[in-house]
């Protein structure tokens, strides 16, 4: 049996969780946005030596748990001199594995677009930034929308994890009221609830998304 007056008191706990959790999680994604489409625009070009590593950091990071790459940047670092915030550490953490996923899926995207339409574009004396820019990549991301959204909302989930580096997040949270107080239910109910909050929005709209998306490709 749920007990409704632990929840009242326990929501503020978990509102500033939830303020947390979004914006360490959507900076995160910002940052895994940007380091794909730099690492995928390396990738389509083949630019020589950077393709070599950008392909070692794809295997690496999509290769490794983010709970070790979270404790690398926090505790190892520290070792070498450099010192990361656990807020930055979750940023930097999550913005590197979800790079690499995003690298793939925005590189898969840009190979899907004919080269006719590179080559129709120089042809009408666009130079090849201009063509990548205004004509490759806005229609590899819209091949790319189904893929891109699952990857946001896997990189979202995986925020839970943020609790490992003593980030004062929904998880966090549900976990200190349980050991301190055993109020398990509340505690787990309260935190399926804010993660469904954060995420069924993003579901919706990558629907909407993709469906606009799709109708612009196939009419249809």
């Amino acid at each position: 049996m749920i007990d409704t007056d632990v929840i009242t008191n326990y929501i503020p706990l978990f509102v500033d969780g939830f303020f947390l959790t979004v914006k360490i999680g959507w900076l995160g994604i910002l940052l895994s946005f940007l380091i794909g489409i730099i690492a995928s625009a390396v990738l389509h070009f083949k630019v020589p030596v950077l393709s070599a590593v950008v392909k070692v950091y794809v295997e690496l990071f999509r290769n490794t748990p983010l709970l070790v790459q979270l404790f690398f940047i926090y505790y190892g670092l520290p070792v070498l001199g450099f010192h990361v915030s656990a807020e930055g550490c979750g940023i930097v953490g999550l913005g590197l594995l979800g790079g690499s996923y995003m690298t793939e899926t925005i590189r898969s995207g840009l190979d899907a677009v004919p080269p006719s339409q590179t080559e129709s574009a120089i042809a009408l004396g666009m130079s090849r930034p201009q063509v990548f820019w205004m004509i490759i990549l806005p229609q590899a991301f819209s091949t790319s929308v189904p893929a891109l959204v699952a990857n946001v909302i896997f990189l979202l989930k995986e925020t839970s994890v943020f609790s490992a580096i003593s980030l004062m997040d929904l998880m966090f949270t549900a976990k200190d009221l349980i050991g301190l107080y055993y109020d398990t239910t509340e505690s787990l109910f309260l935190l399926v609830v804010f993660y469904i909050i954060i995420l069924l929005p993003v579901s919706i709209a990558g629907t909407v998304i993709e469906k606009k998306a799709r109708y612009k490709i196939f009419g249809s």
